[in-house]
C-alpha cells in the first residue's frame, strides 16, 4: 500500500460531535492508528488525519439543548474527543474541525471550482430528511416515515437550493471501479456500490437554506454548504489544501480512507464524483469496516447501545482495549463484543502469551546470566526453528497490512510469540542450568531475539507495553524498526544489559470482572 516515494496517507471518518464517542467510534480510529504506526516502522513518511464533523443539525440541536452556541459546543466536544483518542494512544498527525478556517477555505475553493466547471445548478427540492444522518430519503427507501438507520421520524423539507450533477459521473465511476478492482473493499461493499451506480445516479442537493449553521456558498451566501460536502473535504484540508503545493502535492491522493460501511455511498460515489468534478485524483483505496455489536445490536449513541470506552481504558489500559478490538473483530466485517470476550482474549493473548513470554525470559536472563545477553553455546536442530518461523511470518505480516487485514497481521506476530513459549517448554532452560549445559545460553539468546522481533511487530497494536519491553532490551522502535527485524538474527549484542520490567499484563480474574462490569448486551 506504500507508494514508491515512501509516503503513506490514511484517514479516519470524522465524527459527529453531538454526543460522546463510543467503543464503535474508537474501533475505527484504533485501526487507523495501527496502520499509521506500522507504516512509520517501515520508514514511511506518514500522515494520519481525523477530526470533528460539526455542521450537522444534530450538533446544532445538541448545542441548543446545552445552552451553547454551535461553535462553543463544538469546541467543548473537540476537547472531549481528543481526550478520548489520547487515552487510547491514538496519534493523528492532524485533527480537522469542519468549522475551522482551514476547512472553510478548502470548502469554498472546491465548491467554487465545481461551480465554475458547470456541475452545480439551482433547483427545487422536496424530500424526507433525517437530521441525525443528514440524509434525504425517497418514499421507496422508508417505512412509516421513519429513518431506516436511526429508526426515528423523518422531517419533510421543501426548499430551493443548489444541486451537484452527480448523474454526470456515472460512466466515469463505473470505469474507475473496473480499472481499479481494489478501489473499494471488501468485495461486498464494492458490489453494493456498483449496483447503486448501475441503477442510475440522481443529482444531489448540496446546500441548505433552512439553517445558518454551516459554511456559506461562495456564490450565494444566503445558503450554507450541505454538511457531507464540507465533511469529505476534511481529507484534503488535513494535508494542506487549498495550497496545492508542499504537503498536499506530496501526499494526495490518500492511500486509504477508512470508513464505516454505513457511509460507503458518500465515500465511494459522492466523494469521487466531487473530486472528478474538481479535477483532482481519486484516493487509492476506500476500506469499509463493519460494526461492533453488543449482544447482536449495532452500537448507537442515539439508541443508547454502547460501552463507555474511557471506562474500559481507565480500568484495563489502552493496550488491552486496542488489542481485544483488533484481535477479536476483523476489520472488514461485523463482530460482537462483550466483557466475557474481552477478558478471555486479554488473558489468552496478553497475559498468558506475550506477557508471560516477556516475564519468564527476562527473569531467566537475570537468574542465569546476571541480566546480560548471553553468548551462544551448544546448538540443536530445535534452536533454529524460531528464526525460521520469524522469516516465514514477516512476509505474511506485511501482506496482511497491505490488505488492511489487521487481525491477520496480529495473528502472524502472535504465531511467533506462541512458538517461543512452546520452545521454552521443549528446551527446559531450568534443566539445562541444573546440568551445566552450555546450550542454556543458546536458548536464552534465541528467546531474547524472538522477543526483539515480536515486540516490534506488536508495537502498532500495543504501543505502551512494547515501549517498556524495548527499553528492557535496549532497542528503539522507530522508523528503522522493520529494517532491523529483517536484518541479522542475533542482533542483540552479547553482554548488553537486559532489564526486568514489571508484569506487563496481569491476568484478570474472570469471575471478579464479570461481577463488576455490566453485561455488554445490556450496556446503555
Amino acid at each position: 500500500m506504500t507508494r514508491e516515494n515512501g509516503r503513506f496517507y490514511v484517514t479516519a471518518a470524522i465524527d459527529y460531535v453531538n454526543a460522546a464517542p463510543h467503543l464503535g467510534t474508537a474501533y475505527e480510529k484504533i485501526g487507523c492508528d495501527v496502520l499509521a504506526r506500522y507504516h512509520r516502522l517501515g520508514s514511511d513518511d506518514t500522515r494520519f488525519v481525523m477530526g470533528s464533523d460539526e455542521h450537522s443539525q444534530s450538533v446544532a440541536r445538541a448545542a441548543e439543548a446545552a445552552g451553547l452556541t454551535p461553535k462553543e459546543f463544538c469546541t467543548r466536544q473537540k476537547e472531549l474527543f481528543q481526550t478520548t483518542w489520547k487515552a487510547f494512544a491514538i496519534e493523528p498527525t492532524h485533527y480537522v474541525q469542519t468549522d475551522s478556517e482551514e476547512n472553510r477555505a478548502s470548502t469554498r475553493a472546491i465548491i467554487q471550482r465545481i461551480h465554475d466547471a458547470g456541475y452545480i445548478y439551482k433547483g427545487a427540492y422536496k424530500a424526507w430528511y433525517c437530521p441525525s444522518c443528514e440524509q434525504f430519503y425517497t418514499d421507496k427507501q422508508i417505512t412509516d416515515q421513519q429513518c431506516p438507520v436511526h429508526e426515528r421520524p423523518l422531517e419533510w423539507v421543501e426548499e430551493e437550493n443548489y444541486f451537484f450533477k452527480l448523474s454526470a459521473f456515472a460512466e466515469q465511476l463505473k470505469a474507475h471501479f473496473a480499472d481499479h478492482p481494489d478501489f473499494l473493499v471488501p468485495e461486498t461493499r464494492r458490489n453494493e456500490i456498483l449496483n447503486v451506480i448501475e441503477g442510475g445516479l440522481e443529482d444531489i442537493s448540496i446546500s441548505r437554506a433552512f439553517t445558518t449553521w454551516g459554511i456559506p456558498l461562495p456564490f450565494d451566501e444566503s445558503q450554507v454548504v450541505y454538511v457531507w460536502f464540507d465533511a469529505l473535504l476534511s481529507y484534503l484540508t488535513g494535508i494542506g489544501f487549498p495550497d496545492e503545493e508542499g504537503e498536499f502535492a506530496a501526499f494526495w491522493p490518500a492511500d486509504v480512507h477508512v470508513i464505516g460501511k454505513d457511509i460507503t455511498r458518500f465515500h465511494a460515489v459522492m466523494w469521487p464524483a466531487m473530486l472528478l468534478a474538481a479535477g483532482l485524483p481519486l484516493p487509492r483505496k476506500i476500506h469499509a469496516h463493519g460494526f461492533i455489536t453488543l449482544g447482536g445490536q449495532k452500537m448507537s449513541k442515539t439508541r443508547g447501545i454502547f460501552l463507555d470506552p474511557m471506562q474500559l481504558v481507565d480500568t484495563y489500559g489502552s493496550d488491552a482495549v486496542r488489542w481485544v478490538l483488533m484481535a477479536e473483530i476483523p476489520f472488514d466485517r461485523d463482530g460482537d463484543f462483550s466483557i466475557e470476550v474481552f477478558v478471555d482474549r486479554y488473558n489468552a493473548d496478553l497475559a498468558n502469551d506475550y506477557g508471560n513470554l516477556i516475564s519468564r525470559t527476562e527473569k531467566m536472563c537475570q537468574k542465569y546470566f546476571e541480566g546480560k545477553v548471553p553468548a551462544m553455546g551448544r546448538e540443536e536442530a530445535l534452536d533454529h526453528e524460531l528464526e525460521k518461523l520469524v522469516r516465514e511470518s514477516l512476509p505474511k505480516y506485511e501482506a496482511c497490512f497491505a490488505a488492511v487485514d489487521l487481525s491477520g497481521a496480529l495473528q502472524a506476530a502472535m504465531a511467533i510469540v506462541r512458538r517461543a513459549n512452546k520452545y521454552i517448554e521443549e528446551s527446559a532452560p531450568w534443566s539445562l542450568s541444573s546440568a551445566g549445559d552450555a546450550r542454556l545460553g543458546t536458548v536464552i539468546r534465541n528467546l531474547l531475539e524472538t522477543i526483539r522481533v515480536a515486540t516490534v511487530l506488536l508495537a502498532p497494536f500495543l504501543p505502551k507495553g512494547t515501549a517498556g519491553v524495548a527499553a528492557d532490551l535496549g532497542i528503539t522502535i522507530d522508523a528503522h524498526a522493520m529494517d532491523q527485524v529483517h536484518g541479522p538474527w542475533l542482533s542483540l549484542h552479547e553482554g548488553a544489559a537486559v532489564g526486568v520490567g514489571p508484569i506487563l499484563y496481569p491476568r484478570l480474574n474472570r469471575e471478579e470482572v464479570l461481577a463488576r462490569e455490566p453485561s455488554a448486551a445490556h450496556a446503555h
